[in-house]
């Protein structure tokens, strides 16, 4: 692709590292930009900046947050016997559009898988296992995605907690397998955590 400056095809190159951006559309991105007002691209620069500097996990659940405490984790609303166990942030945004689901959440980062390298240990699986039976936790709900490397997590922790003797659920299966969260409607996850099952059913 033939660009008409170097300025322009370096903010490409840059542009194309987000996922799901091809050239062209970094092209009509980057123009885009550079026929707006100063102020706004200005304003749009400085918002990712403070967002990579003062973004943290919360000390509670990992879930992403600007505070010490997510709004999740802080809110008197949430039914906090209920513990959804999600891959990533991702998946929090996903099952709260639903609308169907109060409890909170404990986002591991990840999940298990050997082909991939990744182990146990380097997950957020510490500070979930630290949780019992400390806490007044009734009921954990797996909702990983529903592929090999999600149902080996998922077999991983109910094997952990089991002995806790604390209700374990999953989501229901109403999700195709081998599907990402982040892709399912709103409906079929809604009604999947709605309708959830107990894992050992599973």
């Amino acid at each position: 692709m033939n660009y008409p400056s170097k300025l322009i095809e370096d903010a490409v190159v840059e542009i194309t590292r987000l996922p799901g951006i091809g050239k062209k559309s970094a092209l009509r991105i980057a123009l885009h930009l550079l026929k707006q007002n100063d102020n706004l691209v200005q304003s749009l620069a400085d918002s990712i900046v403070k967002m990579k500097q003062l973004s943290k996990n919360c000390s509670c659940c990992n879930n992403i947050t600007d505070t010490e405490i997510c709004y999740i984790c802080g809110s008197n609303l949430r039914n906090k016997s209920i513990l959804c166990i999600v891959e990533d942030t991702k998946d929090v945004l996903a099952i709260e559009n639903t609308g169907q689901y109060n409890g909170i959440y404990y986002v591991l980062g990840g999940v298990i898988s050997p082909v991939n390298g990744i182990g146990p240990s380097d997950l957020n699986f510490e500070k979930l296992f630290l949780k019992f039976p400390s806490q007044d936790i009734k009921e954990i709900v797996l909702a990983l995605s529903p592929t090999i490397d999600g149902d080996t997590t998922s077999y991983y922790i109910s094997k952990k907690i089991k002995e806790f003797g604390i209700k374990i659920t999953t989501i229901a299966r109403g999700i195709q397998v081998g599907s990402d969260l982040e892709y399912v409607d709103e409906v079929t996850l809604g009604r999947s955590i709605h309708k959830r099952i107990d894992f050992e059913s599973f």
